[in-house]
């Protein structure tokens, strides 16, 4: 029956939640499993749906089941029936509205809207958070939706397509757009509550955010040119680099590539304000080298470091790993073959690189500026630590919302602003990349080997990788140097009491204590993290696939969805938790479950960009040969398409689990006694001076940082294109080489 009906499974699943698990959330958590050992019935809290719609007097828990019953009538019609996906259309789209419905009217203080309190009196009974039994009906509920829609022919009859499509959509709408429209209400309220599009216009054309008294008597432009222009040159230039540092790892006879490699992703391991403050100790106004070259040219130290080039200095240094872990995958994954029969046709190793394979990057180069313009856009450390006079949106919405003004209308006038900036340069990439086709894996084995740069590019990007990693080695020298003096730029005598006093360790009675103050943070950390990871990486390519294999009404507006979190500051995204997630139907603040759920969807767009570039190299003849041959959907999804991702797979993992760890601005606002992350944690030591410990903690987590990257590269793997033949003369060419040196 669940072949012939594949909803019948989640139906169970649905009843089950229904009749059996707790409805409502736990006092102990969302993870508490007190009601298995305390008795079923012993508490209110612990009972399911249908005894709290009987025996404590919700009764608008009880049509839940109508829509529940509903399916079973769809077994008698076969799946070619119309009968049969009306009815579980009706069944799912019925029973998630209901729940959603009764959800948002009924709170913990009773109606949530006084017109139907005036209306249908005063309710006796309160509502609390959805629970594991809710999550699991609505589940249920999703499924025979998307199978409905299937039965009815949406996406040829598909239903793992439709139920991806469907479960994306829902989960960004939860977690995206219900939190953000939170907080973007407020835009049109006054200070009273009421809602005015004549308090929206009056922030809007604030000389604040887009006068332009910079151009005429030199002072700073307003919010939005300034974080313009910032995004803009942060998003070219970050490109750029990265591609130097693909090019010289996947395309020159460079020594020390994975050395390099490895450098490359350090910057994105480390909190944003650390690299703001090693770069104040080089080149702030007492820094060391400013102070070099005042003395050694008798010149007077400026303040150069503080403002625009600073805080440019810093996201370069800062999201250039972003665009070369997306580049990398694009650069691997170009055809030797098609370059091959550019020099057949005698065209030169730069005319091949000019014509061929540059225009074939052209997706990798457009996700990556794409990224590295909202990266800049939404970064809140870099301008918070280095930015002086030069006044950006983000820390600009910070203030708004944190400071004496508490003004939450300015601060969602200013995220619809940037918004609008970021939504820009989506349909700005979208219109350069066109309707080309860029193609370049199509299943035949490769027969060539990747064509080396002309010496020409090959030393520019020389120049240009080197250099730049050279600087970056410097800064984290002065990073884990500061953990080993007593106070970092005054004191630099050599000791190890920062490291005792974070990780400490000794040997109890009953075993290992953990000592050391920095021990529980940084556990929940690791923890919450490694959770996080997968799960934003699953996602992530779940809907890449969906992007660039499938065609359905509503996907642009699909994929502006899976990308608005990524382009909301973390500090708005932080402060829409608080209010959405606060009180019912879904409370979630103060657990690890927030915390988690806001690095899936805050994260997810990297994994969104770099699978669409890396797919849009893979040809569909690929997956139309594995349907073909009787494989459906989810078959091809894993043993066709997921193997040739790896390097996409690779950049997702690495970039979401570190990214958990170094998040601060969103992080900020979601922590709590039980679940306090190592950024909170070392921002609380900054503010209390323990400078050293600070130092310490991160020094730390990059090493193990450094040491997950490596085991989640080792786990994955590399993407395999090439034929044994190929493997077998690059062996040759490698020995002939040794033994010609």
């Amino acid at each position: 029956m669940s072949v012939k009906h594949p909803f019948v499974p989640w139906l169970i699943v649905a009843w089950a939640g229904y009749l059996l698990l707790p409805w409502y959330v736990q006092e102990d958590g969302f993870w508490s499993m007190v009601w298995l050992f305390d008795g079923y019935l012993a508490d209110e809290y612990y009972t399911s749906a249908v005894f709290h719609g009987l025996q404590y007097d919700r009764p608008w828990l009880l049509p839940i089941a109508l829509f529940l019953a509903l399916p079973f009538m769809a077994l008698r019609y076969p799946r070619q029936h119309p009968n049969y996906a009306r009815i579980l259309i009706l069944a799912g789209a019925g029973g998630l509205g209901w729940l959603a419905v009764q959800g948002l009217l009924i709170g913990i203080s009773g109606w949530e809207f006084t017109a139907f309190e005036s209306t249908f009196g005063v309710l006796d009974q309160r509502q609390y958070g959805l629970g594991y039994g809710a999550l699991l009906t609505a589940a249920g509920f999703l499924v025979i939706l998307t199978s409905g829609l299937a039965a009815a022919g949406v996406m040829k009859g598909d239903v793992f397509v439709t139920s991806a499509i469907g479960t994306v959509i829902l989960l960004v709408t939860l977690f995206v757009f219900y939190p953000v429209s939170q907080i973007l209400v407020s835009a049109f309220q006054t200070e009273e509550g009421y809602l005015s599009a004549g308090a929206f216009a009056e922030s809007f054309t604030s000389s604040k955010i887009w006068g332009l008294a910079c151009l005429s008597d030199g002072r700073s432009c307003g919010v939005a040119w300034n974080s313009l222009f910032l995004a803009t040159l942060t998003g070219l230039s970050t490109t750029l680099l990265g591609l130097a540092f693909a090019l010289v790892v996947t395309r020159t006879g460079f020594r020390y590539k994975k050395s390099l490699r490895l450098l490359t992703v350090l910057p994105i391991v480390t909190p944003p304000f650390v690299i703001g403050l090693a770069l104040i100790l080089l080149f702030g106004r007492s820094g060391v080298v400013t102070q070099f070259t005042a003395d050694l040219l008798g010149l007077e130290p400026g303040r150069w470091l503080y403002g625009l080039p600073g805080v440019w200095l810093a996201q370069l240094l800062a999201f250039t790993p972003i665009a070369f872990l997306v580049l990398i995958g694009v650069v691997e994954g170009i055809s030797p073959a098609m370059e091959e029969a550019s020099q057949t046709l005698r065209g030169s190793r730069w005319q091949t690189f000019r014509h061929v394979s540059l225009p074939l990057m052209r997706p990798g180069l457009a996700n990556a500026f794409l990224i590295g313009f909202i990266e800049s856009m939404a970064d809140f450390g870099n301008p918070m630590v280095l930015g002086g006079n030069f006044e950006v949106l983000s820390t600009e919405i910070f203030f708004a919302i944190v400071g004496a003004q508490n003004d939450q209308g300015r601060a969602a006038v200013l995220a619809i602003v940037l918004l609008f900036f970021t939504l820009s340069a989506f349909f700005i990439q979208r219109k350069w990349l066109g309707k080309k086709s860029y193609t370049t894996v199509s299943g035949k084995a490769e027969s060539g080997l990747p064509m080396q740069v002309n010496p020409a590019l090959k030393w520019l990007s020389y120049g240009t990788a080197v250099p730049w990693a050279l600087f970056t080695i410097v800064i984290y020298g002065m990073v884990m140097f500061g953990g080993f003096v007593a106070n970092w730029g005054y004191d630099h005598s050599f000791t190890l009491k920062h490291y005792s006093d974070a990780f400490a360790l000794s040997w109890g009675e009953f075993g290992l204590v953990w000592e050391g103050q920095a021990w529980d943070s940084l556990w929940t950390t690791l923890g919450i993290s490694a959770l996080s990871a997968p799960l934003t990486a699953a996602v992530g390519l779940l809907t890449a696939y969906l992007l660039v294999r499938q065609n359905f009404a509503g996907k642009n507006l699909f994929e502006f969805g899976t990308m608005l979190s990524f382009a909301i500051p973390g500090t708005v995204i932080g402060v829409s938790y608080i209010l959405a997630f606060n009180v019912p139907p879904l409370e979630l603040t103060g657990t690890g479950v927030i915390l988690v759920i806001c690095f899936i969807f805050r994260n997810m767009p990297v994994g969104v960009r770099g699978g669409i570039a890396a797919m849009s190299q893979l040809d569909k003849s690929l997956d139309e040969a594995s349907l073909t041959l009787g494989a459906n959907s989810f078959t091809t999804l894993r043993k066709v398409v997921i193997p040739l991702l790896r390097p996409a797979i690779t950049a997702a993992l690495v970039y979401s689990f570190v990214r958990a760890i170094t998040s601060v601005s969103a992080v900020i606002f979601l922590v709590s006694a039980e679940h306090n992350m190592a950024t909170s944690y070392i921002i609380g030591l900054v503010e209390n001076g323990d400078y050293g410990i600070a130092i310490a903690y991160c020094s730390v987590l990059i090493l193990v940082m450094l040491g997950a990257i490596a085991a989640i590269q080792f786990s994955v793997g590399e993407r395999k294109l090439r034929s044994a033949r190929t493997v077998k003369a690059k062996n040759n060419n490698k020995r002939l080489k040794e033994q010609l040196v």
